[in-house]
């Protein structure tokens, strides 16, 4: 039987346009590279958030941590639900 996967839910438009300032500028190769990262890793997310993630403080299950070489975004895992919502995102250089 296939997976379900998860729907990825980020914030609204102007808090997200806020947090991705520095990973979404085209104009610079290393921060399209971070963006590409972490679009593919959040996609990995989707299809099996636990094992594409990691434990963000005590392992519930629920808050997780997905990490790259530049981003660090903190998700809620609905299980239920099958969605996975971006709950803060820092991009670390």
């Amino acid at each position: 039987m296939p997976r379900e996967s998860h729907t990825l839910r980020a914030p609204s438009p102007p808090v997200a346009d806020a947090a991705y300032r520095g990973v979404r500028d085209p104009r610079r190769l290393s921060e399209a590279a971070a963006s590409e990262r972490l679009s593919l890793a959040l996609a990995a997310a989707c299809e099996d958030p636990i094992g594409a993630t990691e434990p963000y403080g005590e392992d519930d299950g629920v808050v997780r941590m997905l990490v790259t070489e530049h981003a660090i975004a903190v998700l809620l895992v609905g299980q239920i639900t099958k969605t996975l919502t971006v709950l803060q995102l820092s991009f670390t250089g």
